[in-house]
């Protein structure tokens, strides 16, 4: 499974940097039309994504997470194979928004980790696991720039669909899937949505820990689509490309060197103990970037993003896993991961717009200050549900 989120990744973020400057050889557009067009391109695809992703997680507790995933990677294959034929931006729009039902293989992955892991160590687990999908963060950005400078935006398209195809591949052949069993016996073997949704509106901290994966998304991507053309600007236009995928990059290594450490953190002290922290550090770290002058000082920046934000992802899902049925842990991975994706809906918007309007800095202002209001949030919310929330287990 770490290879297969190693090529899903890398493939993804692969045409990431130069997205908005594939946009801008589509036609004779203004700055302002290529950063707005630049957010609802990269945010369209999280619509359908939204909708789908419980769907798909009710269907893999009933029948199996394999053959999601398989069927994800088969279809975002498909998808960014015809990007590379785009003729104008409405073609590139759509095509996005198709990309969306089949978006959240990384999550399902998860969620097919996580039940069929012990709850003592599913933080670190998580986290090893998501060292495969940063590490092909980490590589995808770099090498996009580099691929797209050497043989061009559309070509790029074509040949990372191919890698996309392999994830399909290897999931097919080398992963099996275990049954999944009771973890005691009052528990149930399946679960109506309804049941889903009770549970998770009678746990504050669940709650919670949903709604900041919103907040979360929505800040982490409206910096994203004009992630490029920020770099444009502090570096000018030569290898623009490759630079941008240096930043984005930059993200990523910090994410890999922390990852798993944060995840082994939380599994011992507690994950939501390990959330608020991170969300601060996060909110922190953003604010400095609106006032860079050259592009290695947004790079390490980006850097200590990167570390300060890794563990997010990893310890909410093992939160989720000790606090869900297994039964019921793919629906409820599936409404946080929906939740996630309406975040990258309106981060990616939101961005363009404020980056239209008011500038690349005020980006940077609007997102650090809804990190460190997700931490506050989340720190309220775990003091006043204290004495209901369960102790972690600790290792030996």
């Amino acid at each position: 499974m770490w290879f297969a989120n190693f090529f899903i990744a890398g493939s993804i973020t692969m045409v990431l940097p130069f997205l908005s400057l594939y946009i801008e050889k589509l036609g004779h557009f203004t700055d302002a039309y290529v950063q707005t067009w630049s957010g609802w391109v990269f945010s369209i695809t999280f619509v359908t994504a939204f909708i789908c992703s419980p769907i798909w997680g009710k269907i893999g507790d009933r029948w199996g997470r394999k053959k999601i995933l398989i069927l994800s990677a088969s279809g975002l294959a498909i998808s960014v194979l015809f990007m590379g034929f785009v003729t104008s931006v409405w073609q590139l729009f759509l095509l996005r928004l198709f990309m969306g039902v089949f978006t959240g293989f990384i999550p399902m992955s998860q969620a097919l980790i996580s039940t069929q892991t012990p709850k003592n160590i599913a933080g670190q687990v998580l986290g090893s696991l998501q060292t495969g999908s940063i590490t092909g963060s980490l590589l995808g950005p770099m090498l996009g720039g580099w691929i797209a400078d050497s043989i061009g935006y559309a070509t790029t398209f074509q040949y990372v669909s191919i890698t996309v195809a392999l994830s399909a591949i290897i999931v097919y052949f080398g992963i099996q899937e275990q049954s999944i069993e009771k973890e005691n016996e009052n528990e149930k073997t399946s679960y109506r949505s309804s049941e889903v949704l009770g549970h998770i509106f009678r746990h504050p901290v669940l709650l919670m820990v949903m709604v900041v994966s919103l907040f979360v998304q929505v800040a982490h991507f409206s910096i994203q689509p004009i992630l490029s053309l920020f770099v444009g600007d502090l570096h000018g236009p030569e290898n623009l490309a490759l630079f941008s995928g240096i930043a984005f990059s930059a993200a990523g290594l910090g994410n890999l060197m922390m990852a798993k450490q944060w995840g082994k953190i939380a599994d011992k002290i507690g994950y939501v103990k390990i959330l608020v922290i991170l969300l601060f550090m996060a909110g922190v770290v953003y604010l400095p970037a609106a006032f860079v002058t050259n592009i290695w000082q947004l790079v390490a920046l980006r850097f200590l993003l990167g570390v300060s934000i890794g563990g997010i992802i990893p310890v909410r899902t093992a939160y989720i896993r000790q606090e869900a049925p297994v039964a019921m842990q793919g629906e409820v991975l599936g409404y946080n991961t929906s939740i996630r994706f309406l975040g990258n809906i309106i981060g990616p918007s939101m961005g363009g717009m404020i980056a239209g309007f008011y500038g690349f800095s005020m980006v940077f202002f609007v997102t650090s200050g809804l990190l460190i209001i997700s931490g506050m949030l989340m720190f309220l919310t775990m003091l006043k549900n204290a004495p209901k929330r369960k102790h972690v287990a600790h290792y030996p």
